[in-house]
């Protein structure tokens, strides 16, 4: 497809579909890299099954996941790898947006934007 293309609907569902690929495959990547540190890691422990104990850290925010997987924990490299794949539709609904401005199309703009609203809305409402 040249650059100077006009921005077509097409155009448009063709960068959707990409961005939706990629962003999987990114996601299934890091939560793969963070298994297989993860077997590294803890692969020999024994399983307690009679309690359990949850996991210790800051991995119940994004801000603690980011720290955890910055810092070469596995299980925050795991969660980040889902938080990636929550992060896909959200960045999907956001180019769409941008080309429907880019189309002038004002009334899928605004259904649009509704909805990443009430997608970060929610987002908002995890802890």
């Amino acid at each position: 497809m040249k650059k100077d293309a006009p921005f077509t609907d097409l155009r448009l569902e063709l960068m959707i579909g990409n961005l939706l690929r990629w962003g999987v495959a990114l996601a299934a990547a890091v939560v793969l890299a963070g298994g297989i540190l993860y077997l590294i890691q803890h692969g020999a422990e024994h399983a307690d099954y009679h309690d359990f104990h949850g996991p210790n850290g800051q991995s119940n925010s994004v801000s603690g996941v980011l720290h955890e997987a910055a810092t070469l924990h596995s299980r925050g490299i795991i969660q980040l790898g889902l938080l990636l794949l929550v992060l896909t539709p959200i960045a999907r609904v956001i180019l769409s947006a941008i080309g429907f401005i880019m189309e002038r199309d004002w009334m899928y703009l605004t259904m649009t934007l509704i909805v990443l609203t009430v997608l970060l809305y929610s987002l908002m409402r995890i802890p």
